[in-house]
């Protein structure tokens, strides 16, 4: 079964490849940092038979944005800064990809973002697309580019309770 769960030292990052080295570096030195430092919280998805093989994860954090960076038609409902969640890291590993494991991470970490929003504060979730590809997959979970960068996207809090089935 899969299971979903904070990265610990049990976790065994230095076999994780995803394909790009940022992502593993960032898996293998600095995410158990930053949670222990309060900076960010890195998800791990495991298989329950072999809890210590990361199959994929996923990075979250809080963020303020600018509501001028939104569309004109959001930024005028805003305040100057507003709260957020981003979705700093998303990865699979290359042995796991292509079978629907991005989506099942994709689902959680927005899951997680309303869990926030709902407790905290926010508009909604925000992540840097690392490529054209990369932008293609966030737009087709409803995520639109800023006004001034085509690969920071948004969310909104209203999309994510749609694409949970949930209501506010």
């Amino acid at each position: 079964m899969k299971i979903i769960e904070l990265l610990e030292k049990r976790h065994d990052r230095d076999d994780f490849d995803c394909g790009s080295e940022a992502l593993n570096q960032f898996l293998r030195q600095t995410a158990r940092q930053h949670i222990q430092k309060g900076i960010s919280r890195t998800f791990v998805l495991v298989n329950t038979e072999q809890p210590n093989i990361i199959m994929g994860f996923f990075t979250l954090s809080l963020c303020e944005v600018r509501s001028a960076t939104l569309s004109p038609q959001l930024a005028k409902k805003y305040p100057l800064q507003i709260p957020a969640v981003k979705l700093a890291r998303l990865a699979v590993a290359q042995t796991f990809q292509r079978k629907g494991l991005g989506g099942i991470l994709m689902v959680e970490a927005m899951q997680r973002a309303v869990i926030v929003a709902e407790n905290a504060g926010g508009i909604g979730l925000f992540v840097d697309a690392k490529d054209a590809a990369a932008k293609v997959y966030y737009e087709s979970y409803g995520f639109t580019s800023l006004e001034d960068n085509s690969l920071v996207m948004f969310l909104p809090l209203s999309t994510l309770y749609q694409n949970l089935n949930q209501t506010p």
